[in-house]
């Protein structure tokens, strides 16, 4: 029996490669395969990496991620982008630029990897100026951490009232809707985010995972609001699902190498 073509929706990564498969655009493709969804992929960088920490890492040319993106979009067509590690100001200037070349532009995820959950600046602050001015105001959602949402919004975050407040500020800057993520945050707000989108703020809390396993958390959770995204779900909804699979994703942690392991995002499989 010959069975009918299928047509799934696509999403496009465009962030770097992480080669312990944790992070990047590993988890990306992982995530949209999970949320029944073609994944498509520009590479900003390559990373040597693992469990422990990062080891080197080298940037592609800005014209070759044009190119991958291109490339994407004018064959296949695109419902949901996500970016994450961009690296320097030259491809965030190269991604913003072609991404507002774009005649049907889709729905676009930011994960904007400036600062890591611990605290640690990850891009100079010239690029950091760039996607501020450049890439953010591009965004459907923004899903900054909580060093990323004190350096977008001036303001120090230690409370639920912190967050709220900044998620306010950074709407500001041009997003349709910004989530301010909670897992760096202390005690009962660890893992708590909060959203607003111009009108409406909402809290988000699931059962709190007791897991070292965390690697690629914010890249996973991106991924997945960009593959609600891709099957036409409206972003309150495409959030809040996002979340609930991280969730789980979360109490299947893997405990593989000798530091910390990734989420199991393909959970379903496991045994």
């Amino acid at each position: 029996m010959t069975m009918a073509p299928v047509s799934p929706p696509i999403a496009l990564t465009i962030a770097g490669s992480d080669s312990g498969g944790g992070a990047g655009i590993q988890a990306d493709l992982r995530t949209f395969a999970f949320h029944q969804v073609h994944g498509t992929s520009a590479l900003t960088c390559i990373t040597a990496q693992n469990t422990v920490g990062v080891d080197r890492v080298d940037a592609l040319p800005a014209a070759a991620v044009t190119a991958q993106i291109q490339a994407v979009v004018s064959d296949m067509g695109v419902q949901g982008i996500k970016t994450g590690m961009l690296l320097n100001q030259e491809i965030i200037q190269a991604v913003t630029d072609t991404l507002k070349q774009l005649s049907d532009r889709p729905a676009v995820v930011v994960d904007p990897v400036m600062v890591s959950r611990t605290g640690v600046q990850l891009i100079d602050d010239t690029a950091i100026a760039t996607l501020t001015q450049r890439l953010i105001p591009l965004a459907t959602i923004l899903t900054p951490n909580r060093y990323e949402a004190q350096l977008l919004s001036g303001f120090m975050i230690e409370t639920l009232a912190d967050m709220e407040a900044a998620a306010r500020k950074i709407y500001q800057l041009g997003p349709q809707a910004v989530l301010v993520k909670g897992g760096g945050m202390a005690d009962d707000l660890r893992g708590v985010d909060v959203w607003f989108d111009g009108k409406t703020t909402q809290v988000l809390r699931t059962t709190t995972v007791d897991t070292s396993d965390t690697h690629g958390t914010g890249c996973t959770l991106s991924a997945a609001i960009a593959a609600n995204l891709a099957q036409g779900k409206d972003n309150w909804t495409a959030v809040q699902q996002a979340k609930d699979y991280v969730t789980t994703a979360l109490q299947h942690a893997l405990r593989i190498g000798q530091g910390q392991g990734p989420v199991g995002h393909f959970f379903p499989l496991l045994r």
